[in-house]
């Protein structure tokens, strides 16, 4: 007689692709397995540490009291969480990525670890730590060796990316949007980056009136697509492409 498969071997795949319409319970649930990843190793020396769990790896990420970017936001974890769970919609698998914002690179790293070609990119007074996290946590475990890269937003696009050569098949940003006055320069570059078939995958911590408008405009330029609703956190993820010229179906695309 078949042995029914335990509740529990079933559930999380239901709670991924219901997340963007889950009630309270499972937002709940689905918040404590994502925050579950992070553990607190060992103190080592006078440095800050987190620790990840993605891929069946630990991930030891250093941060920066002195600078916003070089700290971890949930939304990182949110969207690193959804990446791991869902490889077969969103294969990353020998794909170009870039991600913006990267700050401490921890989507950046569960990309590299994912199979993933990744362009990792910050402001400048952030490379330092995050290549360091990037090496420290990628080197022997990775297909490719990811690159980290200055990309100031809106600045020198086409110089630093021409199209005719670096076409992503993933834009990944977590937290890029808040109250900074460069919000109108994450858009320009939002819109020069994604190429037809490119996908943004994008999570969001909801703060101020500014995310909220920020929302609104992006949907008048990309189809926005709400893959993961979690108020507990306050944090929606989004998947992005672009509405002019894009006629092929992303979703079968990703698949592939």
């Amino acid at each position: 007689m078949e042995t029914q498969q335990p509740k529990t071997m079933e559930d999380p795949k239901n709670r991924q692709t219901d997340a963007c319409k889950a009630g309270p319970a499972v937002d709940a649930e689905l918040a404590r397995a994502i925050m579950a990843r992070q553990f607190h190793p060992p103190v080592i020396g006078p440095e800050v540490w987190e620790g990840y769990v993605f891929s069946g790896l630990e991930i030891l990420i250093k941060e920066s009291t002195d600078l916003y970017g070089a700290v971890l936001w949930p939304s990182a974890m949110v969207l690193c969480h959804f990446l791991e769970n869902n490889r077969d919609k969103y294969n990353l698998l020998d794909k170009n990525v870039i991600e913006l914002g990267a700050g401490t690179g921890l989507v950046t790293i569960v990309s590299s670890l994912l199979g993933a070609k990744v362009t990792s990119t910050d402001l400048p007074d952030v490379l330092g730590n995050l290549q360091y996290n990037v090496t420290r946590n990628t080197k022997g475990r990775c297909k490719y060796t990811p690159l980290v890269t200055e990309l100031i937003w809106g600045q020198e696009l086409n110089q630093r990316f021409p199209r005719a050569t670096h076409r992503f098949d993933y834009i990944l940003a977590a937290d890029v949007v808040y109250a900074h006055p460069y919000l109108q320069e994450l858009m320009d570059t939002f819109e020069y980056l994604c190429q037809e078939n490119t996908q943004i995958l994008w999570a969001m911590r909801f703060r101020l009136d500014p995310e909220n408008s920020f929302v609104d405009r992006f949907r008048q330029r990309f189809h926005l697509e709400e893959l993961y609703s979690l108020p507990s956190l306050s944090i929606k993820l989004y998947r992005a492409w672009r509405r002019d010229g894009t006629t092929k179906d992303l979703r079968e695309a990703a698949k592939h």
